[in-house]
């Protein structure tokens, strides 16, 4: 393994650090336009394909096959939709103590209420010879779930700020995330044959697009000051608060198996993985249409649990599968 592939064991890691570097020091980029077009268009765009390809390679079949195997289905998404949003509920009496630690409250239980992800949970857990159909199915469906469940328990939150309407949010949200996954699904027996022969060029499309959302989000938030507003002692916070969240639910998930669910090795690697993934793209793609354009440091949050479940799980899953064989 090369010094590049153990500092970033996934590329998209180096284009997100080369999307920030841009954005500290070249921020008025993201106010280059063509005629009426700019990079917010390109965005727009990105995200209604991202979500349409999401819908051609849903393999209905695969989900539907381990429908069998619903009580490990149903703590998954427990975990994913119902434990991290009440864990990310106990960082809220610090917005009492200080009200400027609201935004800090409120990217963190963005990150908590996010679905998981879908390509990295499958890859994982194959890697560490877990149930890879239980995968697909929990991955395929904690996203299609998030698309409802993420802004509605955000929306508890975000209306307090006085000038959010929840409807438009919504509405957004049906246009820019839901139709297309529909249309996507529908056009799966005429385009997924093709989406499968290319896929790997679509997924640079789905990095292409979270790469822009970042940089045109935190050149916007580097050039207004966000960051210094913010303070580091707060981002070396919320470092401390991802991580830590990360490490309790990975292994008190750990901890109720051993003492109560008693599933199965590879079950019980699905149901870790699964359970405390959680996804970058749909965080970068919804977060613009549920916060506006000011997401920076929304996003914050998501990018370091993000680098770091990655690294983490694939250090467990190359143990795991030294255990398996």
């Amino acid at each position: 393994m090369t010094i590049f592939k153990k500092i970033f064991p996934d590329p998209l890691l180096f284009y997100l650090l080369i999307s920030l570097i841009l954005a500290y020091f070249l921020p008025e980029l993201s106010d280059i336009s063509f005629k009426e077009y700019n990079l917010q268009n390109i965005i727009d765009i990105g995200v209604m394909a991202v979500f349409f390809f999401y819908g051609l390679k849903l393999k209905w079949n695969e989900v539907f096959r381990d429908l069998k195997n619903w009580k490990l289905h149903v703590r998954i998404q427990a975990i994913t939709f119902c434990l991290f949003p009440i864990l990310g509920l106990l960082f809220y009496p610090i917005t009492l103590i200080n009200e400027n630690f609201y935004l800090l409250f409120l990217a963190i239980f963005y990150l908590c209420c996010l679905p998981s992800t879908v390509s990295s949970s499958v890859v994982m857990v194959s890697m560490a010879h877990g149930n890879v159909t239980s995968a697909i199915f929990n991955a395929s469906l904690s996203g299609l779930l998030g698309i409802v469940i993420t802004p509605l328990l955000m929306s508890f939150f975000i209306r307090q700020n006085g000038d959010v309407d929840s409807f438009q949010i919504f509405l957004d949200l049906i246009i820019s995330v839901i139709l297309p996954v529909v249309l996507g699904a529908l056009c799966k027996p005429f385009l997924g044959k093709f989406y499968e022969k290319y896929k790997n060029v679509f997924s640079n499309i789905d990095k292409l697009t979270i790469v822009l959302i970042v940089y045109v989000s935190f050149s916007h938030t580097f050039h207004n000051g966000l960051i210094t507003s913010v303070g580091y002692f707060n981002l070396f916070l919320t470092i401390v608060c991802v991580v830590s969240l990360f490490i309790f639910v990975f292994y008190f998930i750990q901890y109720l198996n051993n003492a109560f669910w008693k599933y199965k090795k590879s079950d019980f690697i699905t149901l870790q993985f699964c359970g405390t993934k959680k996804s970058l793209v749909h965080g970068s793609v919804m977060a613009g249409i549920i916060f506006g354009k000011e997401i920076g440091f929304i996003l914050l949050p998501i990018m370091i649990y993000h680098t770091f479940q990655l690294m983490f799980i694939s250090y467990k899953a190359s143990q795991y599968a030294k255990k398996m064989e």
